[in-house]
C-alpha cells in the first residue's frame, strides 16, 4: 500500500495532547487524509522522549502507532549519506535528523503532503525536484 503522506513529530504530539493548541487542528486534518502515513524510526523516538514518563502518555503513543495509521519507513544504511547531505544543506535551519529522514523519505517515495505543525521548517525544505510541501494542517494566522 502506498502512502499518501508523512506524519511529523509535533503532528503526532499534538494528536496525543488535548491541551496542545494545534491539537484540535491535527485531529480534523488526520481525518482529511489517507492513511496510513509513512514515519520513519527517529520521529518516533523524538514522540516517545517528547511524551517522558507519562505512563498514560506512553500508552496514548503506542495506541496510536498500534493503530495502523502510521507505517514505518526504514532507512537503510546506504541511505545515511543522503541525509547527511540534507543536514548540511540546511544547516542554517538547523536541519534535525528526524527532519532529515522525512525529507529523504519524501525524495525517495515521491510524496508531497507531510502532516506536520512544523511550518517554518517544512515550507524551507524540498521534495523531489525541488517541489514545494503540502503541509497539514494549514499554518495557524
Amino acid at each position: 500500500m502506498r502512502a499518501s503522506g508523512l506524519a511529523d513529530t509535533g503532528a503526532l504530539l499534538a494528536l496525543l495532547d488535548r491541551d496542545d493548541r494545534w491539537h484540535d487542528a491535527c485531529v480534523e486534518a488526520l481525518g482529511s487524509l489517507r492513511l496510513p502515513l509513512l514515519t520513519t524510526l527517529a520521529v518516533l523516538t523524538e514522540l516517545f522522549h517528547l511524551v517522558g514518563d507519562s505512563r498514560g502518555e506512553v500508552r496514548a503513543a503506542w495506541r496510536l502507532v498500534r493503530s495502523r495509521a502510521l507505517r514505518i519507513a526504514p532507512i537503510e544504511d546506504s541511505e545515511l549519506p543522503d541525509l547527511e547531505a540534507l543536514m548540511d544543506r540546511y544547516h542554517d535551519r538547523p536541519m534535525d535528523f528526524a527532519d532529515a529522514t522525512l525529507v529523504h523519505i519524501a525524495r525517495r517515495e515521491s510524496i508531497q503532503t507531510v502532516f506536520t505543525i512544523d511550518h517554518d521548517d517544512f515550507e524551507t525544505y524540498r521534495s523531489a525536484g525541488n517541489k514545494r510541501f503540502h503541509i497539514v494542517p494549514a499554518r495557524r494566522t
